[in-house]
């Protein structure tokens, strides 16, 4: 058996767990066409469809696979509640057991797109959630998407699981933390120094903390509060590292 049939027999078998039944007719021929797709990317080690068609053993040629994965990837109905969030819902089950850490980032897709990413972090790698997709040039996604998104992921949480959501500077939005607190996670994200901060009935610039300190200190504020509209309370951690 070739190392490609084997890979898309592992792949297949394992999606068809999402399934309360066994697929058939129009529901299987897409999740033939979603594992031969996987299948291919992870063989080829790319996302161009005529790379991942040379990775796919269905004995037609590439050409022919490269029209069927483009029709399975155009066509309305491929919804996300169907081929998409029943696997990460099966992903995220067992790796409840312990604290789910969650990462929010933008990357670079395509031509001129750019996507709006949750991952989930498991031994050391980011494994992709849910994601929404612009064209348009790099940037940060509006505050609505990010909370949009951040809904979409906590339906997937299984009760009761810890979640920690970790994300840079471009998702220290207000909104977006009440939406993160509602969920029920904590979070850590970092934010632009000349945002003012309240704490202890102080009200100052977050870069005033920096020239306090030295390479090497770290600044802990439990129960600050957060820009002008006071948000809060939360930890407010300043450090400068060594060298």
């Amino acid at each position: 058996m070739s190392d490609n049939l084997r890979r898309y027999r592992a792949i297949h078998n394992a999606l068809k767990q999402a399934y309360p039944a066994q697929p058939t007719g129009n529901v299987a021929r897409p999740l033939h066409t979603l594992a031969a797709l996987i299948s291919g990317i992870v063989g080829s080690q790319s996302t161009q469809l005529p790379t991942i068609a040379t990775k796919v053993p269905d004995g037609i040629k590439p050409e022919s696979r490269v029209k069927r994965f483009a029709r399975w990837r155009d066509t309305a109905n491929m919804l996300e509640e169907a081929y998409c969030l029943p696997y990460a819902d099966l992903l995220l089950s067992p790796l409840a057991l312990q604290t789910l850490v969650l990462v929010m980032d933008g990357s670079v897709v395509g031509r001129g797109g750019n996507a709006l990413m949750i991952h989930v972090v498991y031994q050391g790698r980011a494994l992709p959630l849910a994601w929404r997709v612009r064209q348009g040039p790099k940037g940060h996604f509006p505050e609505d998407r990010h909370i949009a998104l951040v809904e979409l992921v906590s339906g997937l949480i299984p009760e009761g699981a810890q979640v920690v959501l970790l994300g840079d500077g471009a998702f220290d939005g207000t909104r977006r933390q009440y939406t993160v607190q509602d969920a029920g996670w904590s979070y850590v994200c970092r934010t632009g120094c000349h945002r003012t901060a309240w704490w202890d009935g102080a009200t100052f610039r977050l870069d005033t903390l920096g020239t306090c300190i030295k390479p090497g200190t770290l600044i802990e504020l439990s129960e600050g509060l957060f820009t002008r509209e006071a948000s809060g309370p939360m930890m407010l951690i300043c450090g400068w590292a060594k060298g």
